[in-house]
């Protein structure tokens, strides 16, 4: 359970739309939500919601549409196609306008003078747009370069109070002190190629897919210290090794490859993958999923000792609410790229208001045979249950903690109901 307040990662407005041709395809519509640090914040929610990808664009894989994604106070993503939309439809619309007023004939003197005045105007009207947006795409772009920036100066000046105190003691050893330069100016190279969204990681939910077959264990674990330029194969061998027998594994299991294994421990490989790279932050898409369920009770647990003893953030993506219950502090529902409730995990399952939790919630199988022939299953039909043709919905507090996607009716029904 997270012990302080700290927010650690905070999504504001995310939109994720793909094209369809002409369409837009809207896979996350308009979420926010906040994780504190030590937490373990759990998204749930039927297949083709927008889950997996919502952490997809949190960690980067995806150029979100709009919205912004805050990292430790630092904003690490945000949307720019909105902003070339804009510009593109304001285009558009100029055009249209200026060809209509042109299109007019046998138009006096006077007429042609207005007709320039307005086209004037317009065009006016579309600088000052594209401007706008420009601008706004051009502060995007530099606050993303602007956040490595302050990060590598954060390492390296962490780097030199650690080694100025090193040196200090080490004075009168020239081996010892030619050794300790050596080792700082190694750190520092490596620290300069250090990105903030590396202290984000991902474990994937497809533990074949993930894995490069034609890569060994040990290449797919160091992978990430190689590319942030640690060159050192003693220390990449030691910090695999120690990775390998952290997530339940043993060094013999360097050598091979993915196709050696099994679902579970190919699992673990993912796991050690991301856990190698020292995150503060890790981002489980369904890592039980794919798994036996005998395996996937040992994955869990791995996850909630490494959780512990590494001090990580997790934000876990899963079907099974059951098992969110269980890891999850916090719990977001999701349904049709939006998200329609969130709370804490034992408000969530004791006072659901919004109907699709509750869809959820009377889905979840019991080992009892006669409380399954006697289980009642809710249907969600949002046509049936909502009329937002006058009153639009927008995602509001019903209690502390509490929020849920309503309308004002369904506002005061539901706190009627916490009643």
């Amino acid at each position: 359970m997270a012990n302080n307040n700290e927010v650690l990662l905070k999504v504001e407005h995310l939109c994720q739309y793909f094209r369809l041709g002409r369409k837009d395809l809207k896979a996350v519509d308009d979420v926010s939500f906040e994780i504190k640090r030590g937490e373990s914040f759990g998204l749930v929610g039927e297949s083709g919601c927008g889950k997996t990808t919502t952490g997809r664009s949190i960690i980067k894989l995806y150029d979100i549409t709009s919205g912004n994604v805050y990292f430790k106070g630092q904003r690490i993503g945000a949307g720019t196609r909105a902003y070339k939309d804009a510009i593109s439809a304001a285009r558009k619309d100029a055009a249209k306008k200026i060809k209509a007023l042109r299109a007019e004939k046998d138009v006096d003197d006077v007429r042609k003078a207005e007709i320039q005045e307005e086209i004037k105007k317009i065009n006016a009207e579309l600088g000052a747009v594209v401007d706008k947006n420009r601008a706004l795409i051009k502060d995007a772009r530099s606050d993303s370069k602007e956040v490595d920036k302050h990060y590598v100066q954060t390492l390296l000046k962490a780097l030199e109070e650690e080694y100025a105190r090193k040196f200090q003691m080490a004075e009168g050893d020239d081996e010892l002190l030619k050794k300790l330069k050596k080792e700082y100016q190694n750190r520092c190279r490596v620290a300069k190629k250090s990105k903030l969204i590396t202290q984000i990681q991902m474990i994937f939910q497809d533990p074949i897919a993930s894995l490069d077959p034609r890569m060994t264990v040990r290449d797919i674990i160091a992978e990430g210290l190689v590319i942030n330029g640690i060159t050192d194969k003693k220390y990449i061998n030691e910090k695999v090794y120690e990775i390998l027998e952290m997530v339940g594994l043993v060094r013999e299991h360097a050598d091979r490859y993915p196709h050696e294994f099994s679902g579970g421990q190919r699992q673990r490989i993912g796991i050690a993958r991301a856990v190698i790279m020292q995150p503060e932050m890790i981002i489980a898409d369904e890592p039980i999923s794919a798994l036996d369920v005998s395996i996937q009770a040992q994955v869990i647990n791995l996850l909630n000792d490494l959780r512990e003893r590494l001090g990580l953030t997790i934000m876990f993506i899963a079907h099974d609410l059951s098992v969110v219950k269980y890891f999850s502090d916090r719990i977001g529902v999701m349904y049709f790229g939006k998200m329609v409730e969130l709370a804490d995990s034992d408000e969530l399952f004791k006072n659901p208001l919004h109907p699709y939790t509750k869809s959820l919630l009377s889905a979840i199988p019991l080992p009892d045979p006669v409380y399954e022939k006697q289980r009642v299953r809710i249907h969600y039909n949002p046509i049936a249950e909502h009329d937002y043709s006058v009153d639009a919905p927008s995602f509001r507090e019903i209690a502390p903690g509490h929020f849920v996607q309503c309308n004002d009716a369904e506002f005061e029904k539901y706190k009627q109901q916490l009643k």
